[in-house]
């Protein structure tokens, strides 16, 4: 979730950091690369890059065509051609790092139908394009009120409205097609503005609104997260995660991404790891694998008569037992390769610079100074009755 505060001041500037989009924190746009060219000159002779990458609304991104040889740096406010009249966007990248963008994302830029940059955008363009801006929630709760209305098996995420005001896209989700003609012109009659309906996937979504996971930390997908790899059970398996979906999927519904990002260094370390379902042949009896723990390389055996009486081996010895069984031949027991079981001691309280005691913080009894004069009284009237009686 990009700051609203660096978004635009008077000129086109951030209001924020001042750093134009390259502050260290990373935080001024969504899935931002750090320009870590923009203190180096081009060489002599060459022309720096004709191309800029643009960011609209959110995740948006798009690249366009200086052909004004405008002097463009990040966090610039642009007017950009579009279909029809023209969109307010700002800058997120120029240089040499646009055409290593171009040629990740398969963007052809010798083609002479890009889409340009008009001009910086004037103080008029950004207050027509804040003002279009503000519209956008209202615009949004009314056109899911027409949909419900209209009984439509579909849901609008969000709104965004092209910088010029003469257009809004509408992204919704839906789990079948949905016949949308009754809607357009509903919302066309009801806002006046031309619509464009667009179907995204709950990945996409999520991308677009943000939010915070389970881990305390932005969606990935908000932040850094540009390509959205199929995440499938077998990636929970592999890493011995239950299979529980309320904690594996993620805000979009679906599996988390983080699912993949580990999978590899699990894949190298399974391939000389016995399989779960190892069973290993003794003259005790038939032993069948309970437990496995990849990174302390052990495995937990018990025999098929006593389920409930674990043995733990190593890597090495289990994989030694299958080779013999391999040649027909028996070991006597687990006992002789079992190891010991290596008892944790768990501390549940551990004493952090004497901060010990559970009521340190409570005030001290106050004493009750009636207390104190009954014990003097006391005192005193003992000491008259042993002098009478001496």
């Amino acid at each position: 979730m990009g700051c609203s505060s660096c978004s635009t001041d008077k000129g086109g500037q951030p209001k924020g950091c001042k750093n134009n989009g390259t502050c260290g924190t990373d935080g001024c746009n969504k899935l931002t690369v750090f320009d870590w060219l923009s203190n180096m000159a081009p060489p002599n002779g060459e022309k720096p890059f004709e191309f800029v990458e643009v960011r609209f609304k959110n995740s948006r991104k798009e690249f366009f065509k200086n052909t004004e040889n405008l002097s463009l740096s990040i966090g610039d406010v642009v007017a950009t051609q579009s279909q029809s009249g023209h969109d307010i966007g700002m800058v997120t990248l120029v240089g040499e790092l646009v055409r290593v963008q171009m040629k990740r994302k398969k963007a052809d830029f010798k083609t002479e139908d890009f889409p340009k940059v008009y001009r910086k955008a004037s103080q008029k363009d950004i207050d027509i394009w804040q003002k279009c801006r503000n519209r956008e929630e209202e615009i949004k709760k009314r056109a899911r009120e027409i949909a419900i209305i209209l009984k439509l098996q579909m849901k609008i995420s969000d709104v965004e409205f092209q910088g010029d005001g003469s257009k809004a896209t509408f992204y919704y989700t839906a789990e079948e097609r949905v016949d949308f003609r009754q809607l357009i012109k509903d919302m066309a009659k009801a806002f006046g503005i031309r619509i464009e309906m667009r179907q995204i996937g709950y990945r996409q979504e999520a991308q677009r609104l943000g939010g915070i996971g389970s881990c305390g930390r932005e969606l990935c997908c908000s932040t850094w997260l540009t390509d959205f790899r199929s995440v499938s059970t077998s990636a929970a398996r592999y890493q011995q995660l239950s299979l529980n979906p309320q904690k594996l999927a993620g805000q979009c519904g679906k599996l988390k991404c983080c699912l993949n990002y580990e999978l590899d260094v699990y894949l190298d370390a399974l391939k000389d790891f016995p399989s779960q379902d190892t069973k290993l042949f003794t003259e005790k009896g038939l032993a069948f694998c309970q437990k496995t723990d990849i990174f302390k390389e052990m495995l937990w055996f018990s025999y098929k008569d006593e389920p409930g009486n674990w043995h733990v081996l190593s890597k090495d010895q289990v994989n030694e037992i299958l080779a013999r069984n391999k040649k027909k031949e028996k070991v006597a027991s687990l006992e002789m390769y079992a190891l010991e079981n290596p008892v944790e001691e768990k501390v549940v309280f551990e004493n952090v610079v004497g901060q010990d005691s559970l009521t340190r913080f409570d005030q001290p009894k106050r004493k009750n100074k009636r207390n104190k004069n009954r014990n003097r009284r006391k005192n005193s009237n003992n000491k008259r009755r042993n002098k009478r009686n001496a």
